[in-house]
């Protein structure tokens, strides 16, 4: 406790402020929209924000004490997007059976130091296009919406421009609160009055099906793995910390286990926004940046025991502001696992049939899009590969 306090530093209790705005700005109306889409009900949605607050909060604080380097949390916005497209085809108890379902599996792979060796069997290129086209009705979502409110978009969009051009770090944040403000003067909108209560967590019984873990549990593991723990690991170690794999993964899993049937779907390591905290602004002593980790962690836990008031003030907002926001968070997502998917010349065949496939929406034997688009890239990619090597055989 006394180095704690001889460690202290407000800019880097700021800067876990920032992190953990960064990390809820937009994403937070996503948890609504998932919520709603499995059937839960105002004390569910509620419970989620709940859950996910104390999960990620305690997580990432004890984390960050531990080790001395700041362990930044979240919740994965690759993750809620996947829920909102394939959730429909799921109850909510299927839903919470499938999360506590995919916490179990990371705790455990974290905690055998095997999931590595997991994702070297999927090439990036196709949990990329995987990822590119469970996301790409967000940002489509986006420009039809010029159809309903054309003035509020097209300001929304100006304003995020603007931010990414001249606070490209603060971007998101920035847009959001321009797009608080734009809200009164291009939509019917008012401001609501803030009622401070303490939130009660509801259980939800898990009810575990083949078709939700193979449709949602295991799409939102490798969606968890290559959107959330593999940067956000290779972002720790680019700022000099030796992340310690095993027991950020295992723990970070188990969070997510434990809290999975009051509404937590994911407790994953900070990726983008955890540079906040890594970052020399924190702290020029490194040794002294974990204090950004544990303020980012004791706000989400903040979040957490409050979440009835900040359930019923986003769900005052109107559709298209949260559709809206929604498209613009995901838009730096989006282009990047594109990039990624189609950089691979070898794979661009297979990463392409993957992202269309994911981008569809079918579902078969209630299983959604996100899988079977995995599976079927990884089946044409391995008959190209063989093929290929049977060409170089006969040439050599």
């Amino acid at each position: 406790m006394q180095k704690l306090l001889n460690d202290f530093s407000v800019p880097a209790v700021f800067a876990g402020f920032i992190t953990f705005l960064v990390g809820i700005s937009v994403s937070a109306v996503l948890v609504i929209q998932a919520a709603q889409i499995l059937g839960a009900s105002a004390e569910q949605i509620s419970s989620w924000f709940c859950a996910l607050g104390l999960g990620i909060g305690l997580s990432g604080l004890i984390l960050s004490w531990k080790f001395k380097y700041p362990v930044a949390t979240s919740w994965s916005t690759a993750g809620l997007a996947l829920i909102i497209a394939t959730g429909s085809g799921y109850s909510l108890h299927e839903a919470i059976g499938a999360f506590l379902f995919c916490g179990v599996l990371t705790a455990v792979l974290g905690f055998l130091g095997i999931f590595e060796k997991v994702l070297t069997y999927i090439p990036q290129s196709l949990t990329s296009a995987m990822l590119a086209g469970v996301l790409l009705k967000f940002g489509i979502a986006l420009f039809t919406s010029l159809q309903e409110a054309w003035a509020f978009i097209l300001s929304l969009l100006a304003a995020y421009v603007l931010a990414k051009r001249f606070s490209p770090r603060y971007s998101i944040v920035l847009t959001v609160l321009i797009g608080v403000a734009l809200c009164p003067i291009f939509l019917q909108f008012q401001m609501p009055s803030v009622q401070w209560s303490i939130a009660q967590p509801v259980w939800m019984q898990p009810e575990l099906s083949w078709s939700a873990i193979l449709g949602l549990a295991l799409p939102l593991f490798v969606i968890n793995m290559a959107s959330q723990y593999l940067p956000g690991l290779a972002m720790i170690k680019s700022y000099g910390f030796n992340p310690n794999v095993r027991h950020l993964i295992g723990w970070t899993g188990t969070a997510q286990a434990i809290f999975a049937p009051f509404g937590c779907f994911s407790v994953n390591i900070a990726s983008i926004s955890a540079a906040i905290s890594l970052d020399d602004q924190s702290h020029p002593d490194a040794s002294k940046r974990y204090i950004a980790g544990i303020s980012c962690g004791l706000f989400y836990i903040l979040m957490g025991i409050f979440a009835a008031t900040l359930t019923s003030l986003l769900m005052a907002f109107p559709a298209v502001f949260i559709t809206a926001l929604a498209g613009i968070a995901l838009l730096g997502t989006i282009g990047h696992n594109i990039a990624l998917a189609f950089q691979q010349v070898a794979e661009r065949e297979a990463a392409l049939l993957t992202f269309l496939f994911s981008a569809s929406g079918v579902q078969f034997f209630g299983i959604g899009s996100a899988f079977w688009g995995l599976i079927f890239g990884c089946v044409v990619l391995a008959v190209l590969k063989f093929k290929q090597q049977k060409l170089n055989n006969l040439s050599s």
